[in-house]
């Protein structure tokens, strides 16, 4: 059972964090009794825990071809068990996302690390982050874009992920360097809040054995040349969504070649603000990428 955290949904709420759309649950209540909402005091309809539950666990054996009239003769009980069957034998990204939809909303870290123990039997780290942990954060985007979700469930889930990549960051990072030569120092600008992309590329670029420096958010141009100090040949690399702001971005860049990218240094970047770079070539040591995999492929 979740905690009074979050334990009344509104219609609205519940196509949210299903993708089922409100008419269709309306349809689905109306014809085969699926939920059954409640009313508040001033005779608002709602929707408890269990029926947010129950319908996560419904939306699961929808997707994977139950139709929804042989899904609402089984009781409660054998929805679930149902559910548990197809997630383990198919289906388990959904099922791993459900998981992790319930866990976020009920603050709850064991039932986060239990679903994410489960995916390491049979997935590699990147599996995990590609395929459950990429598609969770875009829809936490979405949840958050229609304020089904607060800022604290956003934090709880993100440094959730944050520890798992720092934990396998750590792996990569008890051996030597496998690779010389270059050195990548990571790094997000002044206010730049959007720090796990960038946390990630470091736990691929230690992966495969590659010197690379993690120096986190809010780090100014001349803190960089401390690192060209004692390095030659660094790809300074960052992610820019929120900053520097749009009518700043050419004049950030334009420093940054000009105080820290000499001889071999150079700066690339991602994020919101990549896909919209244009300076038609006239900074030679900048380099935007659309994607991570981008990035990766020119390694």
């Amino acid at each position: 059972m979740l905690n009074n955290i979050k334990t009344q949904f509104s219609i609205k709420d519940l196509e949210n964090f299903t993708g089922i759309k409100a008419h269709t649950i309306r349809i689905w209540e109306k014809r085969y009794g699926l939920l059954e909402p409640q009313r508040t005091d001033t005779n608002i309809r709602y929707y408890n825990s269990d029926n947010f539950l129950k319908l996560l666990n419904v939306n699961l054996l929808y997707n994977n071809g139950f139709k929804i009239s042989k899904i609402a003769e089984l009781s409660d009980t054998a929805i679930e068990l149902k559910a548990r069957e197809v997630a383990s034998n198919k289906a388990v990204e959904q099922a791993a996302i459900n998981q992790l939809k319930v866990a976020m909303v009920n603050f709850d870290a064991v039932l986060f690390n239990e679903t994410y123990n489960k995916l390491l039997a049979s997935k590699s780290f990147r599996e995990i982050f590609t395929q459950i942990f990429i598609p969770f954060l875009e829809y936490i985007g979405l949840l958050w874009q229609t304020k089904s979700i607060k800022p604290a469930h956003e934090h709880f889930i993100s440094n959730l992920i944050i520890q798992k990549i720092q934990s396998n960051i750590e792996k990569n990072q008890s051996i030597s360097f496998t690779k010389s030569g270059e050195v990548f120092v990571l790094y997000l600008p002044m206010d730049e809040i959007h720090e796990l992309g960038l946390l990630y590329l470091h736990y691929e670029l230690s992966l495969r054995g590659l010197h690379s420096i993690y120096l986190g958010p809010n780090i100014a141009i001349e803190h960089l040349s401390d690192l060209t100090a004692l390095h030659d040949n660094i790809n300074f690399i960052s992610y820019f969504t929120v900053q520097p702001p749009d009518d700043e971005i050419y004049d950030y860049l334009h420093d940054l070649d000009a105080e820290v990218l000499k001889d071999n240094h150079q700066f690339w970047f991602l994020g919101r603000k990549a896909l919209e770079y244009s300076l038609n070539g006239t900074l030679k040591s900048v380099k935007a990428f659309k994607s991570v995999d981008a990035l990766l492929k020119v390694l």
